[in-house]
């Protein structure tokens, strides 16, 4: 995984705490990266409609969704996030060898069923519930814990803070 869902995920949270429209200048200082990432990032993000631009003096990045309804598998689908990956692949198809052949195909469906994993886990959380647990102090939830209370609480987790 790169970290462009980070930074996406980052950014919006800024742009939902501000109220207003930031430049790519400023969102770059606060996400410690340089405009140019923010802007290729925010790109997927505004193809996607959750942000949208203005030139001008009050020009910059504007967040168009609702950041009460925005979930983090939507960022990550944006910003087109896989969170298990590989590159390379033990093995050899064309191999008489039923390891030997099989192990690539076999190693993709495990990362296909991770990944979807982690997307139905991000469902459940919204760009407000991260802004939620950085400003609140209600209570924590280790993360696996997290995962239950979205089950039980289609609502959202918006009232703990996530460890």
């Amino acid at each position: 995984m790169d970290s462009s869902f980070n930074l996406a995920v980052h950014a919006l949270v800024c742009l939902s705490h501000s109220g207003r429209s930031l430049s790519s200048e400023a969102l770059a200082e606060n996400i410690c990266t340089n405009p140019t990432r923010v802007r290729r990032v925010l790109a997927g993000l505004k193809k996607a409609g959750m942000v949208e631009t203005r030139e001008g003096l009050d020009g910059g990045y504007r967040l168009t969704a609702d950041p009460a309804t925005l979930s983090l598998r939507q960022v990550a689908e944006a910003v087109n996030t896989r969170f298990v990956d590989c590159a390379w692949h033990s093995g050899d198809i064309d191999r008489d060898c039923s390891i030997c052949s099989g192990m690539a195909g076999v190693m993709d469906a495990l990362y296909r069923s991770m990944n979807e994993e982690c997307t139905a886990y991000l469902s459940h959380i919204t760009i407000t519930d991260i802004e939620t647990q950085l400003f609140t102090q209600k209570g924590v939830l280790q993360m696996d814990e997290v995962a239950t209370v979205c089950r039980d609480r289609q609502d959202s987790v918006s009232s703990y803070n996530l460890i």
